[in-house]
């Protein structure tokens, strides 16, 4: 899903200087038109009125500067839980995959499968035979004490949505040292 330009940070800075250029210039022009009138000009309701509208778009300046750092904000600290999530994500498949005890092939199979590749993609990629893939499957399937390839992502999944943030990437699994 694209994100709309308005809702882009380099969009909404643009914004904010050119009405920080503009509040700059209504503000010199205030004055300038409050020094040309004398000391009685800054009483008058003209004055008073351009004054308020200058002073509301410098308070809807600092607003903006303030939604656009949230908006930073909030957009590094997702980035930070995502990369938390690939990684944790990344740990407990590993994890998982060493625990069976699969073969180099059967790990790039694995993480094809993982992925929602299909057999025909998968033997596409490693230019393979279909046969071979799904000999592959079969041996990861055996392994790993699933019957396919839903049960199989079941078995990370469930371990994934136990996972603690501890360096040692076993914590999150379950206890069975056994095939499921």
């Amino acid at each position: 899903m694209k994100t709309p330009i308005f809702d882009r940070p380099l969009f909404v800075s643009l914004l904010i200087v050119a009405q920080a250029l503009c509040a700059a210039f209504f503000l010199f022009d205030v004055v300038a038109d409050g020094f040309e009138m004398g000391l009685a000009g800054f009483f008058t309701s003209h004055f008073g009125i351009e004054f308020i509208a200058v002073v509301a778009l410098i308070a809807g300046i600092l607003f903006e500067i303030r939604v656009l750092s949230g908006m930073l904000q909030r957009t590094a600290h997702l980035e930070r839980q995502v990369s938390q999530a690939s990684k944790a994500l990344h740990e407990v498949i590993e994890a998982h995959l060493d625990r069976w005890g699969l073969t180099p092939s059967e790990r790039d199979v694995a993480h094809f499968t993982i992925k929602g590749l299909s057999i025909a993609d998968i033997a596409r990629l490693r230019g393979s035979a279909e046969g071979t893939i799904k000999s592959h499957l079969n041996a990861i399937y055996r392994k790993a004490g699933a019957s396919n390839r839903g049960e199989l992502l079941a078995l990370l999944l469930d371990d994934l949505m136990d996972y603690r943030s501890d360096p040692d990437p076993t914590v999150g699994l379950s206890a069975q040292t056994s095939p499921r």
